[in-house]
């Protein structure tokens, strides 16, 4: 905003004040911005003095500076007005300057096309949006000018001197693209108020002045100075109050307007109308003045519907000012108005020579209103008034040129800037500091709360807070002086004094605890000192009501009394809560033991968590409950507690202690299992559950505990409980049978051992049987329950063995049938025994019976057994006949597989060689595969694994040797036998002498061991062998000797297994897969067919 043109000034000029002869004060108060915050200046609680931490104090910026805008006019400047950062200067010779401050480059030059001898430019008017100017001639003569437009249009219908104009800021400022300025106020010179509407936007059939209108006239015709209207309330408004001002006379007129068209104009019609039969609000201030200005302050004037807060009227007696209240009853709305005199000083040279050397006021050019200051402008001089008191506090001579005049000054009411202006140059007066001394005023006014409103610095607030913590406790408002001191500097020891003597404890309590919520966390030792004093002053107080109330209780009503200790004693826990961490436990408890005050002491304790010491104080005073509740209160703060108090509890309270422990899952059940054994020995009612067991059965069942010493003490209870007779053995027995085992062994938990000798020494028996059969003793199991004469136990035992071992279950069930019938002697009953299981039969049990006995008891149990042993014969005899039918059938099919045989062709070939299949021995098989039988071994030994041809050349070998034996020394030599290695087939030397080198030669030769051994195979001999007559050799005709028959039948078998072996299925057919790896073309072969 014209920054950088304008050149500022805390004095005045070189020469002006000399010229004057009138020094102009420099005043410099208050102080830099503290370097500590508020809160930190309030925490020191011992701070001797707050003006030794704020540092030296400095001189602070002046109220309001004036500075020359650095802008050369054109001509003479006529008048100047500012709104919404735009500027519009008129000039003497008929040129408007437009300025938008906030580009500097916006500057516009717009000409009236009048010559300044036919048109004078009187006042320009500028709406609050800054987009629609009013140009007004002393001849009556006015023109309209739209932001955006190259030249002004003439209002044909205004033929009028126009002195105000009233805006309709609450459309302006609201729409930002309307060309309208709505309904508006215009005050003339003749006394008449016009109401009119402009639009900039073109229509060929409208001019730009689309409605005028007169809606008042004044009765004493005198120029309206001054024209403002409002719509209230702002967000409905309902009523208008408009004021109008003359030189002499303020009238306020309020009313409902007419309807608000989107277009504006006759809103104003009734609301006059009214006022035409009776007279509006007047106010009248005689003078011999012909001129006055209207002035209206708006805190928030850049919100559109925002309302005015104060008024100000410039008049020959003075300036009349107060605050505009929108709710009032009557028809003034100007509350607390006051006429402030014109100040007096000294006249000036320039002053006119009947005014020189006198003090008299002088009525100023003008002025502007701003938040707290009445800014008058003379014709050589700057003067601020403040609004708050009235004094003096802004003098500034203007800087002007000889022959150069001062023409006015003008606000931007939106942007709260300050313009004064001449005839050759502008100066925009600053006020940065504006409050600077607002503070003082207030507080000296007593307003302490708006003091510290406007307070800028420490110091300031300090000062502030002090007077007002005097003034609160020199009128006796203690409580309040409390809270005051605690944010000023006075130190602690004065203000607690102070305190004291006055006997006001209450209050001295109240300022520690803000003191105390003051100090800075960093400082314990102070915070603890104020903490524990305070918990002094909280007990003494509880303890004095508690005098109060007994000593009263008889004579009145104490009720209020009761009410107040309530609260008090609500305060100190709510205190020692908050401040739990600033107080010593030790101290602490005995300032509350010295005070006898057990509530708050056990409400100490719990909320710092020293639970141990509320548990220990109702254990003392054998409050077992209460106790319980403190632990479940803690939960699993500390796990200890449960531990330590348990015992106690345990035999006090069981039920209860037992349901705080089933609420603590985290509990460990081991360290509990003294206090559980407390109980063992302690008489209770039998008809009440045992408290241990129901413990021990939830950890076991519910939180699957393992430990095998908790198994263990859960059996102990069972099996040693008083209350339970030995011949009850079933809730021993239902946890021996529900009890878990572990998933890996299949074992239970507990120990057997101790478990089966607990039992033995209680003389729980079925419990024992059933150890026994745990421990997998079935027979002491079953002996155990005889001996007891629990024969349904022993059954139950007996069939507990697997079924794979039945010769053990026959046993176990023959015990049985034994004691059944040598020591029952209940014949029916043992055959009724035999029912129960298949595994004995009457053979079985007939040993046990007497050597004498009637047979009628078991005569038909003896031949029900003989019928069924008859029927077992015959089935068995049906089967032998059913095998010997199946065996004379398959002879029959063998013996007709003999005979099978299969026609072929004479031209059939080998599928092998491919040659004529009739020109040698041959086989056939079912699925007409056809080979020679040399060709058929050579295929089959391919494919046949290792066992197969080691057996296949040891028959080879048998037969030829056999064969050779026979030739060579017939019947009656027989050849030497000689067993060759197995070595020596796999050319390994004996012996060997290097034993690693051997193995290695040993291990490759094995690898290529199945392809030695079809190298044994000769087919051609084979084939010789297979299909030879018996007693033929091979190249030696029939003429050889007569095989002995012995000899021909063992080598008919031999001849009979190998052929079996080498002929026992088709090659192709049945070892096509084992050939899959075999390649299609052998090495060695070529052939042209795969050749592409």
């Amino acid at each position: 905003m014209f920054d950088e043109y304008v050149e500022h000034t805390s004095g005045p000029q070189p020469g002006v004040g000399a010229r004057s002869g009138i020094p102009i004060p420099t005043e410099y108060e208050g102080f830099e911005q503290s370097p500590y915050e508020q809160e930190e200046l309030s925490q020191d609680v011992f701070a001797t003095h707050r003006h030794a931490q704020l540092g030296p104090e400095a001189p602070s910026a002046p109220i309001f500076s004036l500075g020359q805008v650095q802008y050369t006019l054109p001509a003479r400047l006529v008048s100047l007005v500012v709104s919404s950062d735009v500027m519009v200067m008129a000039l003497s010779n008929n040129v408007l300057v437009l300025i938008e401050m906030t580009r500097d480059d916006q500057v516009f030059q717009i000409q009236i096309p009048k010559k300044p001898a036919d048109f004078t430019i009187h006042k320009l008017f500028l709406d609050p949006s800054g987009r629609h100017v009013i140009i007004t001639s002393t001849q009556g003569e006015n023109w309209y000018l739209y932001r955006g437009w190259k030249k002004p249009r003439l209002l044909k219908s205004f033929k009028m001197i126009i002195e105000s104009v009233a805006w309709n800021k609450a459309h302006l400022l609201s729409a930002t693209h309307q060309t309208s300025t709505r309904e508006i106020l215009i005050g003339g010179r003749n006394g008449t108020l016009y109401e009119a509407v402009l639009d900039a936007q073109e229509d060929f059939f409208k001019s730009q002045d689309r409605y005028l209108q007169a809606v008042f006239t004044l009765p004493e015709r005198h120029p309206i100075t001054g024209v403002n209207f409002d719509y209230f309330p702002a967000m409905e408004p309902r009523k208008a109050l408009v004021l109008v001002t003359t030189p002499t006379r303020m009238y306020q007129f309020v009313g409902v307007p007419d309807r608000r068209s989107e277009d504006g104009g006759r809103v104003f019609t009734a609301l006059f109308a009214s006022y035409n039969e009776t007279a509006p609000k007047i106010l009248e201030l005689p003078g011999n003045v012909d001129h006055s200005e209207l002035h209206i302050y708006n805190q928030n004037a850049d919100q559109s519907l925002s309302l005015p807060n104060a008024v100000a009227w410039m008049t020959a007696p003075g300036i009349y000012h107060g605050n505009l209240n929108y709710e009032s009853t009557t028809d003034d709305l100007i509350d607390g108005a006051q006429l402030l005199p014109y100040p007096a000083f000294p006249a000036s040279p320039s002053m006119s020579p009947t005014r020189h050397n006198s003090n008299e006021p002088i009525l100023p050019m003008s002025m502007v209103f701003t938040e707290f200051h009445f800014v008058l402008l003379y014709r050589d001089r700057l003067m601020g008034v403040s609004t708050l008191n009235e004094q003096i506090t802004y003098e500034d001579i203007l800087p002007l040129k000889p022959n150069e005049q001062v023409q006015g000054i003008t606000a931007d009411p939106v942007r709260k800037t300050y313009w004064v202006y001449t005839d050759q140059n502008i100066f925009e007066l600053e006020h940065k500091n504006e409050a600077r001394d607002v503070w003082k005023i207030f507080l000296e006014k007593g307003k302490f709360s708006l003091a510290l409103q406007h307070a800028k610095t420490a110091n300031q607030r300090d000062t502030i807070m002090s007077a007002q913590a005097r003034t609160f406790f020199d009128e006796g408002r203690y409580f309040q002086a409390a809270q005051s001191y605690a944010q000023c500097s006075v130190t602690f020891e004065e203000v607690s004094l102070k305190f004291l003597d006055a006997g006001e404890r209450d209050a001295l309590r109240s300022y520690l605890i803000s003191r105390l919520e003051r100090t800075k966390k960093a400082d314990l030792s102070q915070r603890m000192m104020l903490a524990t004093w305070l918990v002094e002053f909280y007990l003494s107080k509880c303890n004095e009501l508690d005098d109060v109330v007994a000593s009263e209780s008889i004579s009145q009503d104490v009720a209020n009394l009761e009410a107040e200790r309530a609260i008090l004693e609500e305060d100190l826990r709510h205190f020692l809560e908050t401040y739990k961490a600033n107080l010593d436990p030790t101290v602490v408890y005995e300032l509350i033991q010295g005070h006898g005050r057990t509530d708050m002491y056990l409400h100490y304790a719990t909320i710092i968590g020293d639970y141990e010491r509320v548990v220990e104080h109702w254990i003392m005073e054998e409050e077992w409950t209460k106790a319980i509740d403190v632990l479940n209160r803690q939960a699993s703060s500390n796990l200890e507690l449960y531990y330590r108090f348990a015992p106690n509890l345990m035999r006090q309270a069981s039920k209860d202690t037992v349901d705080s422990w089933l609420r603590q899952q985290s509990l460990d059940p081991l360290r509990l299992v003294p206090a559980l054994l407390r109980i063992q020995k302690i008489p209770r009612d039998p008809l009440s559950p045992n408290q241990a067991l129901r413990y021990l059965n939830h950890v076991i069942f519910e939180q699957g505990n393992t430990s095998p010493t908790i198994h263990n003490l859960i059996i102990t209870f069972y099996a040693a409980n008083p209350a339970v007779s030995s011949e009850d053995d079933g809730p021993l027995l239902r946890f021996l049978t529900s009890a878990p085992s572990d998933p890996l062994s299949g074992k239970p938990y507990y120990d057997l051992d101790y478990a089966l000798r607990l039992c033995k020494q209680t003389g729980r028996t079925q419990p024992c049987v059933h150890i026994y059969a745990k421990m997998g003793l079935w027979e002491s199991s079953v002996d155990l329950a005889l001996e007891k004469g629990d024969l349904e136990l022993a059954m139950i035992n007996a069939d507990m063995p697997p079924d794979e071992d039945r010769q053990l279950r026959k046993r176990l069930w023959l015990k049985i049938a034994r004691y059944v019938v040598q020591q029952k002697q209940d014949i029916k009953m043992a055959m009724r025994f035999l029912e129960n299981t298949d595994l004995l039969k009457i053979e079985d049990i007939l040993p046990f019976f007497p050597d004498f006995v009637v047979i009628d008891d078991f005569k038909d149990e003896i031949c029900t057994a003989l019928e069924s042993y008859s029927a077992h014969i015959d089935s068995l005899k049906a089967e032998m006949d059913e095998t010997t039918r199946n065996a004379e059938a398959i002879k029959q099919d063998i013996a007709a597989l003999e005979k099978r045989f299969v026609t072929i062709d004479a031209e059939e070939r080998c599928s092998v060689c491919h040659q004529p299949l009739l020109s040698r021995q041959f086989y056939v098989f079912p699925c007409h595969h056809t080979f020679h039988a040399d060709c058929l071994i050579g295929l089959t030994k391919e494919y046949l694994p290792a066992t197969s041809l080691r057996k296949i050349i040891a028959l080879q070998t048998e037969l030829t040797g056999q064969t050779a034996a026979a030739v060579a020394g017939g019947p009656g030599r027989l050849p030497t036998p000689q067993r060759t290695l197995l070595s020596a087939n796999f050319g390994v030397s004996v012996p060997i002498q290097n034993g690693t080198r051997a193995a290695n030669t040993l291990g490759r030769n094995l690898l290529s061991a199945g392809d030695r051994l079809r190298d044994l195979i000769i087919p051609d001999t084979l084939a010789s062998v297979i299909t030879a007559p018996v007693g033929w050799l091979p190249g030696m005709g029939s003429a050889g000797k007569k095989v002995p028959e012995n000899e021909e039948k063992k080598k008919e078998k031999l001849r009979k297994e190998l052929e079996d072996l080498l002929a026992g299925s088709c090659p192709l057919c049945e070892n096509v897969v084992a050939g899959l790896d075999k390649p299609f073309v052998k090495e060695g072969e070529v052939d042209s067919s795969w050749t592409l």
